[in-house]
């Protein structure tokens, strides 16, 4: 009889919670498929590319070489793009600085004389990138365009005829090390800060974990408030439902600042990240990040007609955060709509403005990748 009346209270129950889920269709849909459309987008937009290098090269004054672009395409290694030719190394140094390039190549003076003096001459080349991961990449770039620049030469020279490289009574004027690798690559990474895995992703956490504060806190306070009934309460109090959601911003915001501090000192003190920039701009961008992160959270607040909805979509604002915003995966290896919908994530903007003022000291260069440019490209 007991176990009777357990059963028939439990079944209610459970019967209770299964009407209560079909009746919300807006908080199953956010549940089930809600991760399956980003995991959709993510798998249809990724173009499963590495967006190429930009590169220039300079050739100096009098070394005989062509300084026509279309000359130097063929040997471009994959995975680079060759946008200038010229004679200038001070004004690619300077597009470099300012992430108009990602690379820089200079041209050794005297290459085949050197080569036929029997020394081996040194291609040193430059690159401006604090991610590590990219760095490892350009490294091996640099490495491929030493192959191919010693291809080209061994090329040349056994067009010309042996005799080069082998003087009469079998005797080698250029050693076998030099005909081998004619050239050898230097590279060199130019970027004020070059930061370990734990310390270039360490800002971009940060911009994360703001933006997940402060939409979950925005919009559980304001679907608790709209749930109980506060806000008919304070219709007929001289208070306005402005006052109300703006005094609950300001509070989530000054609440976010400090957290941000927080985290910060966290990062810097104890993790080591580098702290560059100016502190004035990064707290200007700490506090962009939290307000717009909570006009998402307003937004959800909005769209949610219940606490356990409201807790669903900012876990997925979470989700699409890790895959679309650059914490993951370089934004540009995904196709002009998707990058789109990532720039619609504070955390896309806080990750970028975060680790440039923190690695680099300054803020994103208009060389950079912007959303304007991305769209333009968009067919």
């Amino acid at each position: 009889m007991i176990l009777l009346q357990v059963l028939t209270r439990l079944l209610a129950i459970v019967g209770k919670e299964l009407v209560e889920a079909i009746r919300r269709p807006a908080a199953l849909f956010s549940l089930v498929l809600g991760p399956f459309l980003i995991m959709a987008i993510f798998g249809l937009g990724y173009d499963n590319s590495i967006t190429p290098f930009r590169a220039d090269l300079v050739v100096p004054p009098g070394a005989g070489l062509s300084t026509n672009l279309a000359d130097y395409q063929p040997f471009v290694p994959p995975g680079a793009r060759l946008d200038s030719v010229g004679t200038d190394a001070a004004a690619a140094e300077q597009a470099l600085r300012n992430q108009a390039v990602d690379v820089v190549v200079y041209v050794p003076a005297n290459l085949m004389k050197t080569f036929e003096a029997g020394q081996q001459s040194t291609i040193r080349v430059e690159y401006n990138l604090i991610s590590p991961a990219k760095a490892d990449y350009a490294t091996l770039l640099v490495q491929q365009l030493a192959y191919a620049v010693n291809e080209q030469i061994i090329e040349r020279t056994a067009g010309t005829g042996v005799s080069v490289l082998r003087a009469p009574g079998s005797s080698f004027p250029i050693p076998p090390a030099v005909i081998a690798a004619p050239t050898r690559a230097q590279p060199e990474n130019i970027a004020p800060n070059q930061p370990s895995l734990p310390s270039f992703y360490g800002p971009a956490v940060l911009a994360l974990i703001l933006q997940h504060l402060a939409i979950t806190l925005t919009a559980l306070s304001l679907i608790r408030e709209r749930r109980t009934g506060v806000f008919d309460v304070l219709r007929v109090s001289p208070v306005s439902a402005f006052e109300i959601v703006l005094g609950k911003v300001v509070a989530f915001a000054i609440l976010g600042v400090v957290i941000a501090l927080a985290l910060l000192a966290v990062l810097v003190d104890v993790l080591g990240v580098p702290l560059l920039g100016d502190p004035l701009l990064i707290a200007a961008s700490v506090g962009l990040l939290l307000v717009a992160s909570l006009g998402l959270g307003l937004l959800i607040s909005v769209v949610s007609d219940s606490d356990r909805q409201a807790v669903q979509l900012a876990l997925m604002s979470l989700l699409a955060s890790v895959f679309f915003s650059g914490f993951l995966l370089d934004v540009q290896q995904f196709v002009p709509v998707v990058q789109g919908l990532g720039d619609l994530l504070p955390a896309t903007h806080g990750i970028r403005l975060l680790q440039d003022l923190m690695l680099r000291g300054a803020p994103p260069s208009r060389g950079t990748s912007s959303p304007w440019r991305r769209w333009q490209a968009w067919p």
